[in-house]
């Protein structure tokens, strides 16, 4: 099984990212954490968590109110 990440701007268009893979949800949350600030420079709103074709959960990249 593959953790991965899809982000998308404000309008849910993709915005490319690095394409990394995970063996582990907790794996692909800590890179994530450590990285979210370069997406959001390159326009990215939403990270999408995928483990393989299943989509786990989606999240605001930006500040709460913003």
């Amino acid at each position: 099984m593959a953790w991965t990440w899809q982000f998308e701007d404000a309008e849910r268009r993709p915005v490319d990212g690095p394409n990394e893979a995970f063996s582990s949800q907790s794996d692909a949350e800590s890179w994530l954490g450590q990285g979210w600030r370069d997406l959001v420079a390159k326009g990215a709103t939403t990270a999408i968590l995928t483990e393989d074709d299943r989509t786990e959960y989606r999240m605001s990249l930006l500040p709460a109110g913003g």
